[in-house]
């Protein structure tokens, strides 16, 4: 029964996570303290040689820890991580536009203090100039996100509906 139950369990942590699932769970991730640390859970085998999808998504999990960091020390060097790890995976694939979508979520809900606004207006441009180009699947989740968005006014949105 035990090598039943770690079996089962090695199954379901190899390999990357399934992108629905994350995408899914991002979606939610900034609900509660909970939701953050699962998400985070779940992408703590990505190491940055993995499919760049999901190092943003595990950058993004750093990011959105940091706020739950008690110490602002910790706080600060946990955001610096996760940020760092962002660029450069945007640096590695400039023309991945969920990629794009991710920092541009984050730097849309960080504080201002931190600095890290600078691309929302090069990344809006980037979704709104490449959404018609993408799969129906990507093309949903990136509606949703717009749609829901903070950056996008109401009648720069429509290219989505």
């Amino acid at each position: 029964m035990k090598l039943l139950l770690t079996l089962l369990l090695w199954i379901n942590f190899a390999g990357n996570p399934d992108l629905a699932a994350i995408r899914k769970m991002y979606a939610d991730v900034t609900k509660s303290e909970n939701n953050a640390k699962e998400f985070s859970e779940k992408l703590a085998g990505v190491s940055a040689n993995d499919d760049k999808i999901f190092v943003a998504y595990k950058a993004a999990s750093i990011l959105l820890d940091s706020k739950f960091e008690k110490k602002l020390g910790e706080k600060m060097e946990r955001f610096k991580e996760g940020a760092k790890l962002l660029e450069s995976t945007i640096k590695s694939e400039p023309n991945n536009i969920e990629i794009r979508l991710i920092r541009l979520s984050i730097q849309e809900n960080v504080p201002g203090i931190t600095g890290y606004k600078k691309n929302i207006k090069e990344d809006k441009k980037f979704l709104t100039e490449h959404y018609a180009a993408q799969n129906a699947a990507l093309k949903e989740y990136l509606k949703n996100f717009i749609l829901q968005s903070k950056s996008f006014s109401d009648k720069e949105r429509q290219f989505v509906k």
